[in-house]
């Protein structure tokens, strides 16, 4: 596989447009893995680089293709669906363009629905025992389910641009938890499970994001009654243009007020990543993808010890999270 490539100008515009920092989305990837069985865990085990290291692919495809961008989120609280908002969008595509039209649906988000498409092109994809293939779709689906358990990809406030908390979008996602990294739990017990109905699933989890939302906005207006306009912003120049950014005193303040919630929906999208990617290998019949695993050995050696550091959550300390790490060559 190539490497991906990505200059630091791009990285620090793709945070700032949205969507988990690049240091969460890797480790929702890798941490993924170790939740799966163990005849899945080995094959994508021995491919971890390429996972984690693709799990921002999506993002990077933003600055170059137009139809992207919406791929991301779905503005449930849109004045086009009404108050009842995510409660009045149907799950199926097809009744959602009948009721809606494809304009709109795709003017407005289609997060859950590109999670759909792709499960079934995963699934397909280990029908066949493509590698490839079933790498390539299995790293762009976990940034789809990852980018639906974040609140703000759920509004169509997304930025805080519509209640005077321009920047929230990045202070929540990229932000706080790059802040406060070094603190997080990245072990939940769970063992990958299979979705009776994936449909449900990935909604479900929407419409918790959505929940959310009320507490990301408010704790925020809480957070800043004891800062003032200089302590809570910082102006700096950047590409040209001035910005204006929360600074780290008052992104420690709104951490605060948020308590475990940001930790809390990572280990969250971890799980459910799982679940999706289990949930393919089983509709395609649990393949055996033995021959098309790499380094089997020695995958299964690092898998323990990695698996053996996660359940006492000593990843980052050990130095064995891909997400602190370069970039692989290949």
């Amino acid at each position: 596989m190539k490497k991906l490539f990505i200059t630091s100008s791009a990285i620090v515009l793709l945070l700032a447009l949205g969507s988990w920092g690049f240091l969460v989305h890797r480790t929702i990837h890798q941490i993924s893995i170790y939740s799966l069985p163990k005849p899945l865990q080995l094959f994508f085990g021995s491919e971890m680089d390429y996972l984690v290291y693709n799990s921002v692919r999506p993002d990077v495809r933003r600055k170059d293709d137009p139809k992207e961008e919406t791929k991301h989120f779905i503005d449930g609280d849109a004045p086009v669906f009404g108050k009842e908002g995510l409660d009045n969008i149907p799950h199926k595509w097809e009744d959602a363009v009948k009721k809606y039209s494809e304009d709109t649906l795709r003017k407005y988000g289609t997060v859950p629905w590109e999670v759909l498409w792709l499960k079934d092109k995963l699934t397909n994809a280990f029908k066949n025992k493509q590698k490839d293939s079933i790498l390539y779709y299995a790293a762009d689906m976990g940034h789809y389910i990852s980018d639906a358990h974040v609140p703000l990809h759920t509004s169509y406030n997304y930025d805080g641009q519509l209640t005077n908390q321009k920047g929230l979008h990045s202070l929540w996602e990229s932000t706080v938890p790059e802040l406060h990294f070094d603190s997080y739990n990245l072990y939940q017990k769970h063992k990958a499970h299979y979705l009776k109905n994936p449909e449900a699933e990935i909604w479900k989890v929407a419409q918790k994001s959505s929940e959310m939302l009320k507490a990301v906005f408010e704790e925020e207006i809480k957070a800043s009654e004891g800062f003032t306009e200089a302590q809570k912003f910082k102006r700096s120049e950047r590409f040209g243009q001035m910005r204006k950014n929360y600074t780290p005193e008052f992104a420690k303040a709104y951490a605060k007020r948020l308590g475990n919630s940001v930790n809390e929906r990572l280990l969250e999208s971890s799980q459910c990543v799982a679940d999706f990617w289990y949930t393919c290998w089983v509709d395609a019949g649990c393949p055996d993808l033995s021959d098309i695993t790499k380094n089997m050995d020695a995958t299964k050696q690092k898998i323990k010890t990695e698996s053996k550091a996660w359940k006492k959550n000593e990843l980052l300390k050990n130095g064995l999270l891909q997400s602190r790490k370069a970039s692989p060559e290949n």
